[in-house]
């Protein structure tokens, strides 16, 4: 798998588990939310600075979201 669709199956994954809308996700990380939905989906690479905002709104060390998953 690649890093990109790694890092948008952790967003996704994260956002689920604390019970998020990507509406939510997109108004607690102040981006948009189809910006969001192109994260989880791999269709767009986020900078580190919106992963790092991203990270922050789902409460979560920034490393959480490049983590390979079972």
């Amino acid at each position: 798998m690649k890093l990109r669709e790694q890092v948008g199956l952790n967003i996704r994954n994260l956002r689920n588990s604390k019970g998020m809308s990507q509406e939510q996700l997109a108004l607690a990380a102040d981006v948009d939310r189809s910006y969001i939905s192109e994260i989880e989906l791999a269709k767009n690479a986020a900078s580190i600075d919106i992963l790092e905002q991203i990270a922050l709104a789902l409460d979560v060390a920034p490393k959480e979201l490049f983590n390979e998953r079972g």
